[in-house]
């Protein structure tokens, strides 16, 4: 019975000496913390910068998209009325 106290003190008092944080390791963790706040607030930042310009890309290229349709019926059209302009001089 004795033997366990003395097992146990020893046991509790070592836990006591290695468990307790100085600190210095709490300032330590406090700096890291804020660090990483600040990092995840550039990333947050940029992903939003991100996010705006793949809209901006997104309406141009919708845009593009417009203008290339148009283009192809305009040359549609175009190749149309060569074609009926052709065939009504052979038919001359």
């Amino acid at each position: 019975m004795i033997k366990a106290l003395k097992i146990s003190a020893i046991a509790l008092t070592a836990s006591l000496a290695t468990g307790c944080a100085s600190t210095s390791d709490i300032t330590s963790l406090q700096s890291q913390i804020d660090t990483l706040n600040s990092s995840i607030s550039t990333a947050s930042s940029d992903a939003a910068k991100a996010s705006a310009a793949a809209a901006s890309a997104e309406s141009r290229a919708s845009a593009a998209e417009a203008a290339a349709n148009r283009a192809a019926q305009y040359a549609q059209d175009t190749n149309s009325k060569l074609d009926r302009m052709f065939k009504k001089s052979m038919m001359k």
